[in-house]
């Protein structure tokens, strides 16, 4: 979908590098190692995107680290746009929102760092009914047309630390009113 608009599949990877998990930083050659492609394409975008403003940058050593400009007018308007196009709104609208006693929901895997993948990792906190949100899930996975897969914890047994061991930060999807 979002490939029909824009052309650039560098620039497509960069929006979802970037405005998925606003905490993301990289530097050239981890992009070049994490899309497969030259330097020079990737600069290229690097280079419109600071330009624009949308993206910021600061030396750290001999590298350029970069990461999102939150402060950006167009941020929100693009983080919702790449979170459309992952089909993350969907998840949110038609699993979380009617699984009732949910306290949190997290991003892991390979969103969570910025990379696309067809499959979405979640992790649901809370007293979960299972079979219902397996239900859930399989019709959420017909809307979007990713896989998605997830492990549930009640509040006693979770802790960020037992997801951040994979080596994956989680990313706070969504978050009830009371936690």
């Amino acid at each position: 979908m979002i490939e029909t608009l824009i052309s650039s599949k560098t620039r497509v990877k960069l929006l979802l590098k970037f405005f998925l998990n606003s905490q993301a930083t990289a530097y050239l050659r981890n992009l070049e190692d994490e899309f497969g492609e030259s330097t020079n394409a990737i600069r290229l975008e690097l280079n419109k995107f600071e330009e624009a403003k949308m993206l910021t940058s600061e030396p750290v050593g001999k590298k350029k680290v970069f990461k999102v400009n939150t402060a950006h007018p167009l941020f929100r308007d693009l983080h919702n746009i790449v979170m459309k196009y992952v089909g993350l709104d969907q998840i949110v609208e038609h699993v979380i929102g009617r699984l009732g006693n949910l306290e949190k929901v997290y991003l892991t895997g390979n969103f969570a760092r910025g990379m696309d993948s067809e499959i979405i990792d979640l992790v649901f906190v809370g007293q979960i009914d299972k079979g219902y949100l397996t239900q859930l899930l399989e019709k959420a996975e017909e809307m979007i047309d990713r896989r998605i897969r997830y492990i549930a914890f009640t509040p006693e047994d979770f802790s960020a630390e037992k997801i951040s061991e994979s080596g994956t930060h989680p990313l706070l999807l969504w978050s009830s009113d009371k936690s």
